[in-house]
């Protein structure tokens, strides 16, 4: 797909979802890199419920570092994967108030430093909490770019790489969200609504899946 076909695309996705954002809950850099650290393998709905007590509860990092491991994991048990959430997210907590004197860094390379932070946790965290350009690639951009052809869909770096040299840098923020809702509002993981979907003109998958 060429830059235009793509810039058409877009104008289309600004119009669907005219005011793109996480549904994640936070108040900060803080609160937010935990959401996000908390929402690996579950709802967005499920880590807002739980961030909500959690928040309440331990408001700064400097009260995470009192925490061990084993505590924290009664707080953020609904949350799955709450072992190893919890290790990562006190280790994590402890690097901030020690290195950083409590503040989230905002760069890309000190945030990968983080246990339990990867790339797409942290372009998360750069677009939304500081809203420096970045491009996260969850499941839902990863499929959704792949079917309308924004990305050949090797895997997540290829497809970071690739959106990014097709889309604006001052759209990168926008484009994330707006192909997380498409993903959920139409093309879903298993049965994408191609019949009813305003991007079915440009999408090669859909045309096929509808014949």
């Amino acid at each position: 797909m060429n830059k235009n076909e793509a810039a058409e695309i877009l104008k289309l996705l600004d119009k669907m979802y005219p005011n793109p954002r996480t549904d994640l809950l936070f108040n900060n850099s803080f609160e937010l890199l935990i959401a996000v650290m908390l929402s690996a393998q579950t709802t967005d709905k499920q880590v807002n419920r739980v961030t909500e007590k959690l928040f309440k509860k331990y408001p700064t990092p400097w009260d995470f570092i009192n925490l061990t491991p084993e505590e924290l994991e009664k707080d953020i048990k609904k949350c799955g994967l709450f072992r190893n959430k919890s290790r990562n997210i006190v280790t994590t907590a402890n690097i901030i108030v020690q290195e950083y004197n409590g503040k989230v860094p905002d760069r890309l390379e000190q945030l990968l430093k983080l246990p339990g932070v990867g790339r797409k946790t942290a372009s998360v965290v750069l677009a939304n909490a500081f809203g420096i350009p970045a491009f996260p690639v969850d499941t839902h951009v990863y499929r959704v770019s792949y079917r309308l052809g924004l990305a050949g869909g090797k895997n997540p770096l290829v497809t970071e790489k690739e959106l990014k040299e097709i889309i604006p840098e001052s759209l990168w923020n926008k484009a994330h969200h707006w192909l997380i809702a498409h993903g959920r509002t139409f093309c879903s993981a298993r049965r994408p609504q191609c019949q009813e979907c305003p991007l079915l003109d440009y999408c090669k998958n859909g045309k096929k899946n509808i014949l």
